[in-house]
């Protein structure tokens, strides 16, 4: 039986939202949007802004990817272990009604 942990909260730096995360999984389990929205970025911050925002992206897509890959991976293992499973199994025919007369 899977341990129960206690969820993490923190501040999300960015937005100042606050943050339910559960450590087992890894992930976001609840979320409560901050109550002033963020500052607008200077027009010559802009570029930096912009370049930050491109690396997170591309951050997260690297992330999915990886979660994606290990989900079939998961799907892979699990399928081969069903099939041992029913292979073990003795092949037997369904009767009918008919035959049993």
């Amino acid at each position: 039986m899977p341990r129960q942990e206690t969820p993490i909260e923190l501040l999300c730096p960015g937005c100042g939202a606050r943050l339910k995360v559960d450590p087992a999984l890894r992930r976001v389990i609840d979320h409560e949007p901050a109550g002033a929205p963020a500052k607008v970025p200077e027009l010559g911050q802009a570029s930096e802004w912009l370049e930050r925002e491109a690396s997170r992206r591309e951050a997260h897509f690297r992330a999915s990817a990886e979660d994606i890959k290990i989900r079939s991976q998961v799907l892979e293992r699990k399928f081969r272990e069903a099939l041992k499973k029913t292979a073990a199994e003795p092949v037997t025919r369904p009767q009918r009604e008919i035959d049993l007369d």
